[in-house]
C-alpha cells in the first residue's frame, strides 16, 4: 500500500512540475512573440521563413537547436560573419538588438517552439546572463 501512495505522489509531483513548466514556457513564449514581432520579423517574416540568402529563416532551423549557444548570443551581441542554416551559407550582418537577458530568453523560447521547431530545454534569463561576447 506504502509503495501505491508513493507512486501516486510520485505521479502527481510530475504532472504538477510539468504543468509549471509547460505554463512558463507559454507565458515566456507569449512575451517572446511581441519581441519578435518588434524586432526580429522585418527580417526574419512573420513566419520565420527570411529571405533566402540574404536573413536566414527560424522556422525549421537546423541552426537554432544545434547552436543553442550560438544563437542566443547572436541575439545578445549581434552576429557577423558566415553561418549555413538548412544547408545554406549566409554571411550578412545582425546588429545588437538592445534586448535584456530576459527578453532574450523569452524571444528564444519563441522562436525554438515555433514554425516547426521543437525546444525540450526552456531558455531562462539565467542562461542568457551566462553567455559573454
Amino acid at each position: 500500500m506504502k509503495s501505491y501512495l508513493l507512486g501516486i505522489l510520485i505521479s502527481l509531483s510530475f504532472i504538477f512540475t510539468s504543468n509549471s513548466q509547460t505554463s512558463a514556457l507559454k507565458e515566456s513564449m507569449d512575451r517572446g512573440k511581441d519581441i519578435y514581432t518588434d524586432f526580429c520579423m522585418t527580417c526574419h517574416l512573420p513566419l520565420g521563413e527570411g529571405v533566402k540568402n540574404v536573413f536566414p529563416p527560424l522556422a525549421k532551423s537546423d541552426y537554432l537547436l544545434k547552436n543553442r549557444e550560438a544563437s542566443i548570443r547572436a541575439i545578445k551581441f549581434g552576429l557577423q560573419g558566415e553561418i549555413t542554416v538548412n544547408g545554406i551559407k549566409y554571411n550578412n550582418v545582425m546588429a545588437p538588438l538592445g534586448l535584456s537577458d530576459d527578453e532574450i530568453a523569452d524571444v528564444m523560447n519563441y522562436i525554438t517552439n515555433s514554425w516547426g521547431n521543437k525546444n525540450d530545454k526552456i531558455v531562462t534569463e539565467a542562461e542568457v546572463s551566462k553567455i559573454k561576447k
